[in-house]
């Protein structure tokens, strides 16, 4: 079987049908489109238009991931164009389901980003017209199903793909869901604080500030500019690289695939103002930093380091409130998308919005058989890994 995420190879799409910016060519519908070729221009006034904000599909940030990060390279595309000016309306990074989960079978899934949200960009005004393009070009692209997975399934693009979908008679499965942490950043930092942790909670969290500031000035610093985040991201690479990810290998520093990435996309979202990185400070020593990317009214948390020599203070918890207050004080971003697991023992108590979020198994044919087959395939790859979560639970027992 040719793996389906490997046909642009086998028939390159031309200049012309990569980049719709260049006239009103279009990609076949027959082909998709490697990530890479896609017009800068074109995506970047796509995610302006989104109906809804994703920080992780935002051009300098997949376009990095794709290029460097180690099992996330080589995404392809599933592209959305208005007909009478070419102008690129929706857009979907996808890999094989062979690529995703070595599952041979005719299926194509969301791209991961890294960050946990793979909610398609469509234009907000022919969002209908966007999703339909989607589908079929999955469909012309020999497809008979598409995963979405990590998508906002209350969202404005989930409802759109879900009404496009309904009108053909077809139904989307969630395969998989869970509730996860987010802000609502309209509120009063101080009063959304008291209200989610209580009096005495805050009340021992500044014992803690007050004791960390023997160790010099507590200062929270934001760096929002190319020339700050540089320095500001080599910080937060050395706090992640120091703690637990550090001891399992995980931290982003330790690849090479994963450090070019972030050094990557980080200046390049802080030249549009979509990026900024939070550090802590006792004194003139880093005790914890996160990364924030901004799409439109939406923060999304991406990751914390923290220095764990510090960890009696709380470090990241510390750092969690500054960034609370420092985001409800910015009338630009209403809302903040924690982008952590489920029950988050940090973050859920502090951020009490929830959001819903899960794998949705979209059929492209109506009756079609190798659904069935591909459904059955992913229940079974859920059930092993779960068993597989709970050996090793007991092992560390």
């Amino acid at each position: 079987m040719v793996d389906i995420a490997h046909r642009s190879a086998i028939n390159p799409a031309s200049a012309n049908d990569a980049t719709a910016a260049r006239g009103r060519n279009q990609p076949s519908a027959t082909q998709l489109v490697p990530l890479a070729s896609i017009d800068a221009t074109q995506w970047q006034a796509l995610s302006e238009r989104a109906i809804e904000p994703n920080g992780y599909y935002l051009h300098a940030w997949e376009r990095a991931v794709s290029a460097t990060a180690p099992g996330r390279t080589g995404a392809n595309a599933l592209c959305a164009f208005d007909l009478a000016s070419g102008r690129l309306t929706g857009l979907l990074p996808v890999v094989s389901l062979w690529r995703a989960w070595k599952i041979p079978l005719p299926a194509l899934v969301s791209a991961h980003p890294y960050g946990t949200l793979c909610s398609p960009p469509l234009d907000r005004d022919t969002t209908d017209d966007a999703a339909t393009q989607l589908l079929q070009q999955a469909r012309q692209a020999g497809a008979h199903a598409l995963i979405l997975r990590d998508v906002a399934l209350d969202g404005a693009a989930m409802t759109s793909i879900t009404e496009s979908l309904v009108r053909e008679g077809l139904q989307p499965q969630v395969l998989t869901s869970y509730i996860r942490a987010s802000l609502d950043a309209t509120q009063d930092g101080e009063t959304l604080l008291r209200t989610a942790l209580g009096g005495k909670k805050l009340k021992e969290l500044r014992r803690q500030r007050h004791r960390l500031a023997a160790h010099g000035s507590v200062t929270f610093e934001v760096a929002r500019t190319p020339r700050d985040v540089g320095p500001a991201l080599e910080t937060f690479l050395t706090l992640e690289a120091s703690g637990w990810k550090g001891k399992r290998g995980t931290a982003l520093a330790q690849d090479a695939g994963d450090a070019t990435f972030i050094r990557c996309a980080v200046p390049a979202l802080a030249e549009t103002g979509q990026c900024e990185i939070v550090t802590l400070r006792a004194g003139t020593t880093p005790i914890a930093a996160g990364i924030v990317l901004r799409h439109q009214a939406r923060g999304f948390f991406f990751k914390l380091g923290i220095d764990e020599r510090f960890a009696k203070y709380s470090p990241g918890v510390q750092l969690t409130l500054e960034l609370t207050r420092h985001l409800c004080a910015d009338p630009a971003i209403a809302s903040a998308d924690s982008t952590a697991s489920a029950d988050h023992p940090m973050i859920n108590p502090i951020w009490r919005g929830r959001l819903a979020i899960g794998d949705v198994l979209i059929p492209l044919r109506r009756n079609d058989p190798a659904v069935a087959l591909i459904h059955a395939a992913l229940v079974a790859r859920g059930f092993a890994l779960a068993t597989a979560r709970r050996a090793v639970h007991l092992l560390r027992r």
